[in-house]
């Protein structure tokens, strides 16, 4: 298992994020019946509930952070990150133990 970064983006359409703190524990959860998006992944903070999303565009994902689309085969259904900075861009979170990508699979050619 590895660790990779994610964005939180989108949140100003809920409670802002100038209270989002370095250290603080979100939850990450699927959402395959977004209608917007077939991978979304929304954020929660408890008491709160949802704060935002993980960045699925060019435009939102900070630095080498992963979208949404290359993190969503790489959990369960739920899984936990780590913020590690807000920046006016979006914050920055760690996420531990994700799946390892399959190795993919070579056929060897038999020989004659």
């Amino acid at each position: 298992m590895c660790s990779v970064y994610i964005t939180i983006a989108g949140t100003r359409h809920y409670f802002g994020q100038e209270f989002i703190q370095p250290d603080m524990t979100v939850r990450l959860i699927k959402e395959p019946d977004n209608e917007h998006d077939r991978e979304a992944i929304r954020v929660e903070l408890d008491g709160l509930g949802k704060i935002g999303y993980v960045a699925n565009s060019p435009y939102t994902v900070l630095g080498e952070s992963f979208s949404a689309g290359r993190l969503y085969d790489r959990i369960g259904d739920t899984a936990e990150a780590t913020v590690l900075y807000n920046l006016p861009g979006g914050v920055l979170c760690r996420v531990d133990d994700i799946l390892p990508l399959p190795l993919p699979v070579i056929e060897e050619e038999e020989s004659e």
